[in-house]
């Protein structure tokens, strides 16, 4: 779904094929599957995790990497999927990292993920697909 979304220009552009990706340094969103983030993110930023990405862009010369997450619930399965955007933005890349989340985290309370994101890793860009585009463009 989160890639229909990119290909709805929500962005403000459309993502492009590799080969348009590589061939200047115009903002642009990679469209191509989580395996071909992940190559192009091992290849040219350092990436090093073996698990596939959901985005690469690059904004004012900078790239982008991230993982997309809709958390529908609390605990168990939730909680493993939410460590795992965490964990990418815990690599060691030549980019900025963001977590796409959406969902019950935002709810306050004493929720794990809640504290999460409001404390622990509240220095990480961790943001909903609602503000992605803003978060974007100011870099």
């Amino acid at each position: 779904m989160f890639r229909n979304w990119l290909n709805s220009k929500a962005l403000g552009i459309t993502p492009v094929e590799m080969e348009e990706f590589l061939s200047n340094d115009n903002d642009a969103i990679l469209d191509g599957g989580d395996k071909i983030m992940a190559d192009f993110a091992h290849k040219h930023l350092g990436y090093k995790r073996n698990k596939d990405l959901d985005f690469v862009a690059r904004f004012n010369k900078k790239y982008v990497i991230g993982e997309t997450k809709f958390l529908t619930d609390f605990g168990g399965h939730q909680n493993a999927q939410f460590n795992d955007a965490i964990d990418t933005l815990k690599e060691r890349v030549n980019a900025a990292k963001i977590a796409i989340l959406d969902g019950v985290l935002y709810i306050g309370g004493g929720n794990k993920m809640y504290k999460s994101i409001t404390e622990t890793y509240s220095n990480y860009n961790i943001m909903s697909a609602l503000v992605l585009r803003e978060f974007l463009y100011t870099l």
